[in-house]
């Protein structure tokens, strides 16, 4: 019974990409009109994700924050988590902000799951330099296709650190269905025009991007 979901999980993903890219075809040349207006380029970006069981893939987005922004808030003293924002995060543009809020700056990733790379419904794909610091226990979450969206993203998002997150995924993990999905695209559709999250420092990026950078392999 379970092949058979997964089957259907597998098709479902790629007709509702397909589908998407096709409808909302009017909505990505709006954005593409207004971030190029708002913030110059590039207005798409992709960057260097973990896919299942690790295998990185170059995942698509619409840029909501300024070029080189880890360099950024590193020189301005933002914060020390540098996969992490805070509140009101001067990096992030003004046309980012609604994005962001509204998960629009997600949309190319539809383009991820038509080629298989990502679902609809998953853990949300980590950058491949925080997978590197992922410990075995860390790993499971790589054990599906990362997702659009996510348990622990209509749970708390950016509002919660990395072990409460992690716990969330491994949980939908174990406790997958297809029902499990619906849900929680109905939550996601649910949180669209929700207020802007308050987001939280990431101690735990902090102390492992510390002890990467103090590695002897990574002064070599």
């Amino acid at each position: 019974m379970r092949a058979l979901q997964l089957g259907a999980k597998w098709v479902v993903d790629r007709v509702l990409a397909a589908l998407g890219l096709v409808l909302l075809a009017p909505v990505f040349a709006a954005i593409w009109l207004w971030v190029r207006r708002d913030a110059g380029k590039p207005v798409f970006l992709s960057q260097l994700r973990a896919g299942k069981d690790g295998v990185p893939f170059r995942l698509l987005k619409v840029r909501s924050m300024v070029p080189n922004a880890v360099q950024v808030g590193q020189d301005l003293g933002i914060t020390d988590d540098p996969f992490g924002v805070v509140p009101e995060d001067p990096r992030i543009t003004k046309s980012g902000r609604v994005l962001r809020r509204t998960g629009l700056d997600e949309l190319p990733q539809l383009v991820n799951i038509l080629r298989g790379e990502m679902s609809v419904v998953g853990p949300r794909p980590d950058l491949v330099e925080q997978v590197a610091n992922y410990t075995d226990s860390d790993r499971r979450r790589l054990s599906v296709r990362p997702g659009l969206t996510g348990w622990s993203q209509t749970h708390g998002r950016e509002e919660i650190g990395w072990p409460e997150r992690i716990e969330q995924d491994i949980w939908y993990i174990d406790h997958w269905s297809l029902w499990l999905d619906l849900k929680i695209v109905g939550l996601t559709v649910a949180q669209l025009f929700r207020s802007d999250p308050e987001p939280v420092e990431d101690t735990m990026n902090i102390e492992r991007a510390r002890a990467a950078s103090d590695r002897p392999d990574a002064r070599e």
